[in-house]
């Protein structure tokens, strides 16, 4: 099969640059990435479909095509323009989505793929405008749905006019909800991630998540070629760094490796050091923050939301009086960190994901797979995927109940990490991912179409916002 990945803003380019740095390169690009690559391994003609940015400060994604190392004849990269030249935030994309899709059909013509998978709000709507001129028919994988996002960033109906302006809400649940409507199967991680993100009010009328047999639950996996306990060409000069780094301290630590996001909840570890004189004896703390080798330095080189998440974390350490049991470490790789996390392991060390909410929660299982014990955000995916007890989850509003999961993985490390690593192997690998997938394509393709064409394509629910602002306000 020719297989298209749906993802406006995801901005790949053969090094990775900025992957799970920037807040629009999050996760879903690794995500995109393994899950295009697996199914290029299992025969299949792919095309990462993305924006096309020509700006001086995002070099890396000036050209119209680029593929992977070892993947040139089977994963393209291809990237079409919309909306200018410059570099454009995701929140001010959905203007230029039908010039898009535009393009994107343009340089396909007559020889169009045979489906789509799409990513995000952007990447499903993608996905309406493609099957609607076209007839591509498209699978719909949120990753995180904006109704949660506002939520979880207390929007009422007093502060609206702000959120809905720096946000754009109104046009990302729109979409959403349209996705959800038009999309020939709708693929998510876990099976709470089905019952609970998709039973939101505000999707109430596109989507029943009990009910709707198009829903298909595809875990995702982790890279074992970089993301195992077996030592790659990193380790030997990762190792070299960490010794001298460490030369006076080989007990183990906590390993936080996240962006700058406030909804990663870095500063509720931080908390829970400052809390628990017993953590700070037994571990030190490792930020794995890329960008930053220095904090004090770094900090002006960042952008206003992050500059605030970091400033918060200094804050708290310096509160807490343990400047001495932290250490930043910038890591430029998935192999750089892959082989950090092995060099921690080997010392008994855990890793944290503290997020207020995490839809899935792949960073714990790549640590896992790596030999760290992994603590985890119990809101969430990560309650499904360490359900066996292969994990310790905390709850991330709790310093004294992080304080308390961290203490406990130290203690358990040797038999939770070998739990771990075998919840691991057996359950989350990319491969398993593909081939799902392509067997939900599979289904699909054989499945009436949903009718999109019958689906209004304007992209405003913000009387349907407001209206649940006001009734969670006065119910």
């Amino acid at each position: 099969m020719h297989i298209a990945f749906l993802n406006p803003q995801g901005n790949f380019d053969p090094a990775d640059s900025y992957l799970a740095e920037h807040p629009d390169f999050g996760g879903q690009l690794v995500y995109v990435k393994e899950v295009a690559q697996a199914m290029a391994d299992l025969g299949h003609r792919v095309d990462i479909i993305t924006r096309r940015v020509q700006d001086a400060d995002w070099p890396e994604f000036s050209g119209d095509a680029d593929s992977y190392p070892g993947y040139e004849d089977r994963l393209r990269i291809l990237r079409f323009p919309c909306g200018g030249p410059a570099f454009l935030d995701k929140e001010r994309l959905w203007p230029h989505m039908p010039e898009f899709i535009d393009n994107m059909l343009a340089f396909y013509g007559a020889e169009r793929p045979d489906f789509a998978t799409t990513h995000y709000a952007d990447g499903g709507y993608c996905g309406l405008l493609a099957e609607r001129a076209a007839g591509i028919r498209f699978t719909f994988t949120g990753h995180s749905l904006g109704a949660q996002k506002l939520d979880k960033l207390g929007t009422t109906a007093g502060n609206w006019p702000e959120m809905e302006a720096r946000y754009k809400f109104s046009r990302r649940i729109e979409a959403e909800r349209l996705s959800m409507a038009g999309a020939a199967r709708i693929v998510v991680s876990t099976g709470q991630e089905q019952l609970e993100q998709y039973a939101h009010p505000l999707y109430q009328g596109a989507i029943d998540s009990r009910d709707d047999g198009r829903f298909a639950v595809i875990p995702p996996g982790v890279n074992g070629r970089v993301f195992t306990t077996r030592a790659g060409d990193a380790d030997e000069a990762v190792t070299k760094a960490l010794d001298a780094r460490f030369n006076d301290d080989h007990g183990p630590v906590t390993v936080v490796s996240s962006r700058l996001d406030e909804k990663k909840n870095i500063v509720g570890v931080v908390r829970a050091y400052a809390a628990s004189q017993e953590l700070r004896d037994r571990a030190a703390l490792v930020l794995c923050v890329r960008g930053i080798d220095d904090p004090e330095k770094d900090i002006d080189d960042l952008g206003a939301p992050e500059q605030a998440v970091l400033a918060e974390i200094l804050a708290a350490i310096d509160t807490g009086g343990f400047r001495d049991r932290v250490h930043f470490l910038n890591i430029r790789s998935q192999a750089e960190l892959a082989a950090t996390y092995r060099y921690f392991a080997r010392r008994g060390s855990v890793f944290a994901l503290t997020s207020f909410y995490e839809p899935f929660g792949l960073a714990p299982i790549e640590a896992a797979a790596a030999g760290l014990t992994p603590v985890a955000t119990v809101n969430g995916g990560p309650s499904e995927i360490f359900a066996d007890g292969s994990g310790i989850l905390v709850d991330p509003f709790a310093a004294d109940d992080i304080a308390r999961g961290l203490l406990e993985a130290l203690a358990g490390h040797q038999e939770l990490s070998a739990k771990a690593i075998r919840r691991v192997e057996e359950t989350y690998t990319w491969q398993r991912t593909a081939e799902a997938y392509l067997a939900v394509i599979a289904d699909a393709m054989q499945a009436p179409a949903t009718g999109t064409k019958d689906l209004p394509m304007a992209l405003d629910a913000g009387g349907r916002i407001e209206t649940y602002l006001r009734e969670k306000t006065d119910p």
